[in-house]
């Protein structure tokens, strides 16, 4: 479980990123080289969805590659230092040994092998020569350490688990064991062809996901995010408990274009959280608000994060229909959460800030339309042309791009000041946003490859296995069976980031999700598993005890991690309980759902039951909830989300009897309280 972080002094978004194993910050010659392999990565990638066409093998052995060279660079050994003499040099965060760098070159010429010797690999596929059996064996031993630095030990310990478990099948009990496979059979699956390391999730990585990552980078970088901040508040602040729907707003517009939970509270929270605490929020309630709405960015389309990407690849159907499935529960999850936010300022009896201390919203509002070209490129082409998301991102970038060279030379002629010095610090801007991007993409990156060796042993002969003994374990109740599911991803969440999750569970159980519920007379769409293994997987983010995103808002909040982690998690039960529902109701997903009024209609009700499923759970409505009225808002939720239940039960067919039927129940509920205010009154 990661230290405690230090917070009795304010700490920089750059502290708490090296608090939770970021990078190093290198300086001098050793910093300008990463910014070289950096700047280079990006025009890498920039150039193959424009101009550059290679094979897609080499693509990923590039990307791996260059994905080496930052991470034994910038990555040392250990967080903290823990050798003295004359290794103390490799746990150093300020530099690197030469040594290092030494080591980054052999790892780089192990992600490049494949590349080098492309046509002799795949002449002797099976088959490997001596100097393939090494190149693969050092390629193994270099990606589990390089996941070790960057996504800590739970992934390479899982990863060698499947390798042994591959070896060792004939020796495994009964029900999961298998006949194993050979060393040579092993390193051609894994290391020499595109079904393990170099397989679909490193492939959705360079082609796809490091262009969106570099979008978000550059966004933040010309000032985007701070932007996002300021319309959120100047719109949101003055209402009550309005810091908290500031942050959820801006958290969620930040989140919708980097994808991830833990960058999303180091750059929005340094602003946010002080802010909540500034009108009352008790420091733990401030940084679990701030964790709920980050890890929640992660579901807003049209980005939503890597794993999203890798899902379309997995159920084989195009990006656009993955948004159009997550964009319901998404809207559920964040108006849940606004209502959270406002019973919490109830409870405590919050106001908003004075309008005199807000920014007002419209200046603010038209100072910052230029960075709404970019994003409106992007979702333009993803959403209502459908192009393919690489072409998406590759215009929406080079639009950005334009943008922060001539944002600073714009706003240095409006104020008087000379043009080339701004010129110069929007080329700096944009170097940085290049240099950022392809950091930031290390992680998934490492993730990605390191995941495909589970799903390449998986693909040999064990996922078979292990999808009988699930199967077996659950006993074939698919009630019982997404519990244990929800469960894994819970606990593999814990040390994996969501992409590595997402990518372990889906081939291990979203297949199985689907068998089992059509055994059960249920029919689950693939989507629909592969959804509800994601959901789960960016819970993960905060839940207790190791969940990161808490421990870098608890940094900011100067609260405990674990407090802070435990009341996000409350507040992300309304974000649980969605996978259940839409499992059981494919309607929630959109799945064959055209008509627009009826569209319309699940917008509403869904809403409706995620606001009512707060009330519960925060067990208030207008006041303090008794026992009978939380019984009676989960009923509630329950026809909301699932209309067909009272059908079944009284025997009739029309669902909107049974929504209703919810509205009444609801009112019973409100008119309760409310009589019992008044009494009080």
């Amino acid at each position: 479980m990661p230290e405690k972080i230090q917070t009795d002094t304010d700490i920089s978004e750059e502290k708490i990123l090296e608090e939770l194993g970021g990078p190093r910050q290198l300086i001098g010659w050793q910093g300008a080289l990463i910014f070289v392999i950096g700047l280079a990565w990006s025009l890498f990638q920039l150039s193959l969805a424009s101009v550059l066409i290679l094979n897609s093998t080499l693509i990923r052995s590039i990307h791996l590659a260059f994905a080496f060279s930052i991470v034994y660079i910038s990555y040392p050994v250990f967080k903290k230092p823990r050798l003295s003499g004359v290794l103390s040099s490799v746990t150093k965060r300020e530099r690197f040994h030469p040594f290092e760098l030494i080591i980054a070159i052999i790892a780089v010429i192990m992600a490049l092998y494949i590349a080098l010797d492309y046509t002799g690999i795949a002449e002797r596929i099976g088959s490997p020569i001596p100097r393939d059996r090494a190149f693969g064996i050092l390629l193994f031993v270099m990606l589990l350490e390089a996941a070790r630095r960057v996504v800590g030990p739970a992934l390479p310990v899982l990863a060698s688990l499947f390798t042994l478990y591959a070896f060792f099948g004939p020796y495994m009990p009964s029900l999961i064991a298998f006949k194993g496979i050979s060393l040579d059979r092993f390193l051609g699956q894994i290391t020499m062809s595109t079904e393990g390391i170099f397989g679909v999730p490193l492939g959705v990585s360079a082609n796809i996901v490091f262009l969106f990552v570099l979008f978000g980078s550059m966004l933040e970088k010309a000032g985007g995010g701070n932007y996002f901040i300021q319309l959120s508040t100047s719109l949101l602040g003055s209402f009550r408990g309005g810091p908290a729907k500031a942050a959820i707003l801006s958290s969620g517009l930040t989140g919708m274009i980097n994808g991830s939970s833990i960058a999303n509270v180091v750059t929005t929270g340094t602003f946010t959280i002080p802010l909540m605490k500034s009108v009352g929020y008790p420091p733990k309630k401030a940084g679990a608000i701030e964790v709920a709405s980050s890890v929640g960015g992660q579901l807003m389309p049209p980005i939503m994060g890597a794993a999203a990407f890798i899902m379309a690849e997995y159920v084989n159907l195009p990006y656009i229909e993955v948004v159009k499935a997550a964009f319901l529960p998404a809207f559920v999850a964040y108006s849940a959460l606004f209502y959270i936010s406002h019973l919490e300022a109830c409870k405590l009896g919050l106001q908003g800030l004075p309008r005199s201390e807000l920014p007002r919203f419209i200046p603010t509002f038209v100072s910052g339309l230029h960075y709404l070209i970019p994003i409106g490129v992007l979702i333009y082409k993803l959403v209502f042309l459908r192009h393919t998301p690489e072409s998406s991102a590759f215009l929406a970038t080079i639009f950005l791009a334009v943008l922060i060279l001539v944002q600073e030379p714009v706003k240095a002629g409006i104020a008087g000041h000379p043009l080339l010095p701004a010129f110069r610090k929007g080329v700096i801007l944009l170097f940085d946003g290049l240099v950022q991007g392809a950091r930031n993409n290390v992680t998934v990156a490492v993730a990605c490859a390191s995941a495909g060796i589970i799903v390449g042993i998986v693909t040999m002969g064990p996922g078979g296995m292990l999808t009988e003994a699930v199967s077996y374990i659950s006993g074939g109740n698919i009630y019982l069976l997404l519990f244990i599911t929800a469960i894994a991803c819970l606990i593999l969440g814990m040390g994996l980031p969501t992409t590595a999750n997402y990518i372990v569970m889906a081939s291990l159980t979203a297949p199985i999700i689907v068998q089992v519920g059509g055994a059960a007379g249920l029919i689950v769409p693939l989507m629909a598993a592969h959804l509800f293994v994601f959901y789960f997987g960016i819970l993960a983010d905060d839940t207790p005890p190791v969940g990161l995103a808490a421990y870098a808002a608890a940094a900011i909040a100067k609260s405990d991690p674990i407090a802070t982690g435990v009341q996000g998690f409350t507040y992300d039960i309304r974000t649980a309980v969605l996978p259940f529902m839409f499992i059981f109701n494919t309607e929630l997903i959109l799945w064959d759902i055209t008509s627009w009024p009826v569209i319309i209609m699940l917008f509403l009700t869904a809403a409706f039951g995620g606001l009512t499923f707060a009330s519960a759970t925060q067990n208030w409505l207008i006041t303090r909830n008794r026992w009978y009225e939380t019984i009676g808002l989960l009923a509630v939720t329950l026809i909301s989300f699932q209309p067909q239940i009272p059908a079944m039960l009284f025997g009739y067919e029309m669902k909107y009897l049974s929504y209703f039927l919810a509205f009444g129940l609801w009112g019973l509920v409100y008119f309760s309280q409310r009589l019992r205010i008044q009494k009080t009154a």
